[in-house]
């Protein structure tokens, strides 16, 4: 098969390789799509190693079709994306969504299944609570900030332009900051604080977040753009009696991410399917132009989910279509 290998610090190149062999519980899925995450990104850089026994190859999150049954499915992955073949544990298939096309499909149960854990199973978000997604044009921001409006909470977010506002104006967002330009903290104890924050920042943004929690409120770090340390204000915690969440998804164990794919499926897949919860797609590229996709997600600025696309030409090999979305 043909993959996409990492042969130096953010370097990336298109190799042949053997089929993984699939272990006890495993079955094999014929990739159509993968999603890019910026997971990707950090393992290429040298700083997010895949968890013990996993693929080393790239890639958390793919769209295709079983080889046992032929059933199209999309799969959450340790790793091993970026590649034609992937060995998945059965409890980390889901049926493909209805009403998505397949590729498409790619980038849907990362994001969904990372939302879904820290904002519902981890914050506990309520109905009528307040949301502040930071990053809100990203992969995660646009699902989060969808699924929280559909779950009937009301939702804060920042962006990184003034473009981008009427932008997550439309996927529910109740009120949004350009971040370059806005003294966050003030904005958002203006709009009476928040009782959730997903936080993608990390370190630099840490005393922030804890001064815009309100009574009881819980900050869930998912992400370390700003730095992976920071200065925690305890007595502002401890008055609070606020809550900081450390939270990643690929390190956990296959039972615990099956209970998370299956509440992804029961809060997600309908709003998918009727169309109320939409993965914006930036752009779709080749399998060979994995360095171009980073690319686009080092320099920031997209909206939505970037996919690799692969398919199959008359010689055998799959080869990627390249076409940007309307």
């Amino acid at each position: 098969m043909r993959a996409i290998t990492i042969v130096g610090e953010g370097e990336l190149e298109l190799v042949e390789l053997p089929e993984p062999t699939p272990g006890p519980g495993e079955v094999l899925v014929d990739v159509v799509a993968a999603g890019v995450n910026r997971a990707d990104l950090a393992q290429a850089a040298g700083q997010y190693p895949p968890p013990p026994g996993a693929s080393e190859l790239p890639g958390l999150e793919v769209s295709g079709r079983r080889r046992d049954t032929g059933e199209e499915v999309v799969a959450l992955l340790a790793g091993g994306g970026y590649a034609e073949v992937v060995a998945v544990p059965e409890g980390q298939l889901l049926p493909a969504p209805e009403g998505m096309g397949l590729i498409d499909a790619a980038g849907v149960v990362e994001a969904a299944a990372t939302v879904v854990s820290n904002l519902v199973l981890e914050a506990g978000m309520r109905e009528g609570e307040t949301v502040l997604v930071h990053g809100g044009t990203g992969g995660i921001g646009t699902v989060a900030i969808q699924l929280a409006k559909g779950m009937d909470a009301r939702v804060l977010t920042t962006v990184g332009s003034d473009d981008a506002l009427p932008i997550v104006a439309q996927l529910g967002a109740d009120q949004a900051w350009n971040r370059r330009i806005i003294d966050l903290p003030d904005a958002v104890r203006e709009a009476g604080g928040t009782d959730v924050i997903l936080d993608v920042v990390g370190g630099s943004a840490l005393a922030d977040n804890v001064a815009m929690l309100n009574e009881g409120g819980r900050l869930v770090i998912i992400g370390t753009l700003g730095g992976a340390s920071g200065e925690l204000p305890i007595g502002q915690l401890m008055a609070k009696r606020a809550r900081v969440i450390g939270s990643t998804l690929r390190s956990r164990p296959v039972e615990n991410k099956a209970a998370i794919l299956e509440a992804t499926r029961y809060l997600v897949w309908p709003l998918l399917a009727s169309g109320e919860l939409q993965v914006p797609i930036h752009e779709r590229l080749p399998l060979t132009e994995a360095a171009r996709a980073h690319e686009i997600l080092r320099t920031g600025g997209h909206l939505g989910k970037v996919i690799l696309e692969v398919e199959k030409s008359a010689d055998g090999h799959r080869r990627g279509r390249r076409r940007r979305s309307a």
